[in-house]
């Protein structure tokens, strides 16, 4: 009840009216069953928007934070981000990590419709970023479909540390799904992760038309910061990537979660 009056009576004419937001491609979102949607990650607003442009509910996986924080201001973030269907996810450490995989894939297994960011973190720059394996472990895992979604312009509505959102266009394209049952039963093997994260990424490339770059968007904004503060920790100009000689992105073997 709460999601439907977010979206239909408080928070959506609000952001139809200012943001103007359309989508390509909505046909690719299954009408029931468990699926993945799998998008670029510009701003906070990508998860207001997306579910704004949707029929089906999406769920998407939230900081703790959000819903911890104490008294009134506390409560009234627990109470929006709850209304915008988000679910807490503590990702403080390995254990915790390795829970917020289980959520996931009991969410995918019980029908529901789950938004990850592969990237794990919102773009600094706007460019899209090397994509966290555990995406697949949970398509392995729970045996969905991964539908890949390119969000366009968020970053312009909700630029990084504003304070109050901007009107600006706001356009999605959803793709076709992507089918990985070919790799049934391989769901730990991480050469097979890696592979299955890269292809997915290489699609949110092509659709988003950002220059891909071969590194954690984590370990980017590390780098940005140490350039702020006059540390030479530049970004290494041959770990730059663009969607002609991206399809070949890195095979390093790692695990962690999405």
């Amino acid at each position: 009840m709460l999601y439907w009056l977010m979206k239909h009576v408080f928070l959506g004419p609000l952001l139809r009216l200012f943001f103007r937001p359309e989508i390509k491609g909505e046909e690719n979102v299954p009408d029931s069953g468990g699926a993945l949607l799998a998008s670029n990650h510009l701003a906070v607003a990508d998860s207001f928007f997306l579910p704004l442009m949707l029929k089906r509910r999406v769920t998407f996986p939230a900081k703790l934070e959000y819903f911890t924080q104490p008294g009134i201001k506390g409560r009234l973030k627990k109470w929006f981000f709850s209304g915008m269907g988000q679910i807490p996810i503590d990702r403080s450490g390995g254990a915790a990590a390795q829970a917020a995989l289980d959520t996931g894939i009991r969410l995918l297994r019980e029908g529901h419709l789950l938004g990850i960011y592969p990237e794990g973190t919102r773009s600094p720059d706007g460019r899209l970023y090397k994509g966290k394996t555990g995406l697949a472990r949970m398509v392995l895992e729970s045996r969905v479909k991964v539908i890949p979604v390119a969000m366009f312009d968020t970053d312009k509505a909700n630029p990084i540390g504003s304070k109050m959102w901007r009107p600006h266009k706001i356009r999605i394209t959803i793709g076709k799904p992507m089918d990985f049952s070919r790799y049934e039963g391989l769901a730990g093997d991480r050469f097979v992760e890696r592979s299955i994260t890269d292809e997915i990424m290489y699609a949110l490339m092509e659709m988003s038309g950002q220059e891909y770059v071969d590194i954690y968007a984590a370990k980017a904004k590390e780098l940005l910061a140490a350039q702020e503060a006059g540390e030479p920790a530049a970004l290494p100009t041959q770990q730059r990537r663009t969607a002609a000689d991206a399809s070949g992105a890195d095979r390093i073997p790692e695990t962690e979660a999405g």
